[in-house]
Order: C-alpha cells, then sequence, then structure tokens
C-alpha cells in the first residue's frame, strides 16, 4: 500500500514550511513475523516492530545495521485466554460438547486456570523479561486503567494449592494417575487453538499446555492458519479455547464491541452474525449482562470521576469472571533506521504516530 504526501494538508513547522516532509510511505504486508524480521535486517524494510524472541539478535545489531531499537512502555494491546462460553445449539446440535461446557461455564473452573499459569515464567521465558503480568481489558496508559492496587482489581499469581482447592471445591477430582476429571469422572480435556506463524503465541500456548498439566488438564494445542481460525470464532464458532489478543487505546469505549451482548467481538459468547445459521438457546450470564450494561452508561456519562467508578466496576468484573483470562502485557519496542529522524517513539502511536515531523536523511 503505497500513500502519498497532499500537497495541500493545513500543518505546516514553525518557519511556515510545509508538512508532512516524507514524500511518500510505501506500506509492506508480510504475513510472518520471521520474514519482516529478515526484509528488516537485509535492509528491505525501514522500520519493524521487535517481538521479544527478536530483541536480543537485533539489539546486537543496531550499530552495524544503522537502526534504534525504541522502547514505548507497555503495549496497549491484550493478549488472552479465552474459553467458549456459548450454550446455544445450531441445528439442534449444541456449539460446545455439554460436558466442557459445563467445566467452561463454571467460574471456579476459570479461575482455577488462571491460578495455574506462570506467567512470570512466560515473561522470563518468552518474553525475555519484556513484559509484566496483564491483568486488565483496558490498556495501561489510559486514564481509567485500574492497577491491582489500590483499586481491589482481582490478580492471578502462580498458585497450584489454590487450583487445586477451587477445584475440589466445585466437584473435581483427580484419578490415580493424577489426571483431571469432573464430578461425573470425565477427563478434563480440550483443544486450544491460536494462529500459526505467530512464535509468541504459539510460545505461549506451549507453555500453558504445560502449565495446566500440573493440575491433571490435558491441553491439546492447535496453531492454525488465521483465515481458519477467524471463520471459528465469527461463523461457525466451533472451538473450544483459544489464544489471541486485542488492540488497544487510551478510551475504553473503543473495545465495546467486545463487551457489548450483540458485539461482533464478543467472542466468548458470540451471537450469529447476519445472514449466518441462526442459534437456538442463546444465553448471557448475570455478570455479563451487567458488563455491557455499565459501558452502555459509561458511554453517556460525562463526568470523568463517574466514568473512572463505572469502568473500574468493569475492570473488577471482567478479572472476577474472567471472560479473558489475561496473560502478558509486553513492551512496545520498534526498531527505526537512523536514516529517519525526528522519531519520538510511543505505545500510542508507534514510530509514525508523529509523521508529519518525520524527515529523511541520506545514509
Amino acid at each position: 500500500v503505497i500513500f502519498e504526501r497532499n500537497p495541500y494538508y493545513w500543518r505546516k513547522d514553525d518557519q511556515g514550511e510545509q508538512q508532512p516532509y516524507i514524500k511518500e510511505l510505501v506500506w509492506q504486508i508480510i504475513e510472518s513475523t520471521d520474514n519482516a524480521l529478515l526484509q528488516f535486517r537485509s535492509g528491505g524494510l525501514d522500520l519493524t516492530g521487535v517481538s521479544p524472541d527478536s530483541f536480543s539478535l537485533l539489539k546486537r545489531e543496531e550499530e552495524r545495521g544503522n537502526f534504534t531499537i525504541y522502547n514505548g512502555g507497555p503495549t496497549t494491546s491484550t493478549l488472552f485466554l479465552t474459553f467458549n462460553l456459548n450454550r446455544a445449539s445450531r441445528n439442534g446440535k449444541p456449539l460446545v460438547d455439554p460436558i466442557k461446557s459445563r467445566w467452561f461455564n463454571s467460574v471456579a473452573f476459570r479461575q482455577a486456570v488462571s491460578y495455574t499459569i506462570d506467567r512470570q515464567t512466560m515473561i522470563n521465558n518468552i518474553y525475555q523479561g519484556l513484559g509484566a503480568p496483564q491483568t486488565s481489558p483496558i490498556s495501561v496508559q489510559s486514564p481509567y486503567y485500574a492497577p491491582p492496587e489500590p483499586g481491589g482489581v482481582r490478580t492471578y499469581d502462580f498458585n497450584l494449592e489454590q487450583a487445586r482447592t477451587l477445584l475440589q471445591e466445585d466437584g473435581f477430582q483427580w484419578n490415580e494417575a493424577g489426571e483431571l476429571l469432573d464430578a461425573d469422572g470425565n477427563r478434563v480435556r480440550f483443544t486450544l487453538i491460536t494462529n500459526s506463524g505467530n512464535k509468541i503465541r504459539e510460545s505461549v500456548g506451549s507453555q500453558m499446555k504445560q502449565d495446566l498439566a500440573k493440575i491433571g488438564i490435558q491441553v491439546d494445542f492447535q496453531p492454525i492458519a488465521f483465515n481458519t481460525l477467524v471463520d471459528k470464532l465469527t461463523d461457525s464458532l466451533d472451538w473450544e479455547a483459544h489464544i489471541l489478543g486485542l488492540a488497544g487505546g487510551i478510551e475504553p469505549n473503543n473495545g465495546a464491541n467486545v463487551w457489548l451482548l450483540d458485539g461482533g467481538l464478543h467472542a466468548f459468547n458470540q451471537q450469529a452474525g447476519a445472514g449466518q445459521e441462526p442459534l437456538e438457546g442463546w444465553q448471557a450470564a448475570e455478570w455479563e449482562t451487567r458488563i455491557a450494561d455499565l459501558y452502555i452508561q459509561a458511554a453517556q456519562e460525562v463526568d470523568e470521576e463517574v466514568r473512572k467508578a463505572i469502568y473500574l466496576e468493569t475492570q473488577k468484573l471482567t478479572q472476577e469472571y474472567l471472560p479473558f483470562t489475561y496473560l502478558v502485557n509486553q513492551l512496545s519496542l520498534g526498531a527505526v533506521r537512523n536514516t529517519i529522524d525526528g522519531v519520538q517513539y510511543s505505545a500510542l502511536g508507534g514510530s509514525l504516530w508523529n509523521i508529519h515531523e518525520l524527515t529523511l536523511t541520506q545514509e
């Protein structure tokens, strides 16, 4: 995609010179993060996002490659595990196996899973220390973000004992082989999917498989093509659990599509879309309806302190009932050639948020 400079743009610098200065921007669409890294290292790209698994390599090449790695602090995006909470049927067939649906719709089960995920090991090994545990759907940069303390938002530090206690109180048990069984003796086993080609998510899924095995849960981890994943989440609704992420920002209402009951990104309990086969018996939990109502209420409120109180309640609910089990908030890192001057890197806008001020110098 080629973007050309608008010669009639309204903005000018202090000397009266027309902005932006750069005449053309070529945006290459590269499906694989590995290919993007190769193209940047070979000089085919002038800037790229830096993932934790490539940080060490690129850091060693900064001087030779004539680029700088910028750190914008925590990203505005999220990374999460989601169970399919949809209890509806289509053409008389349940979307989710009723046995597994009972597990997924148990708050105690979801909390136990969250306690079993070792986020700090995930940060150390997969993110190379370049991240922190994520505790909210609202970006850290937002004035509506509620930190765990003193906001009272619940968190889930790695605690196998707490996980086992929750499962036992919910009727789960273990057999002699240490396998987790539900109250009816069914082995707890589910399929976890994510988009193939995303090395971070693939690594997170592999660790999650190992973590949940510690409490006797068998996870069948399957990275699949992104288009297939999208079809499962939005059309067939045929999935059990997935790892994905969403972009964020400073205004929580931009994410209302995730929380409204008929929202297109209400993935954990999606309704049928326009033109799709209808669902029978779709239902929303009380807490789910409450979150949706709060987002509508917040969108209508003009008092900032009241809005903050409303969004605080939404964050308490999301962390208590875990429609999304949030994992790691990585740092926003970007590599930019030193031939681009004026970069003011920001997690809210990356390398190009002040593109009107950027200039190019010859190597």
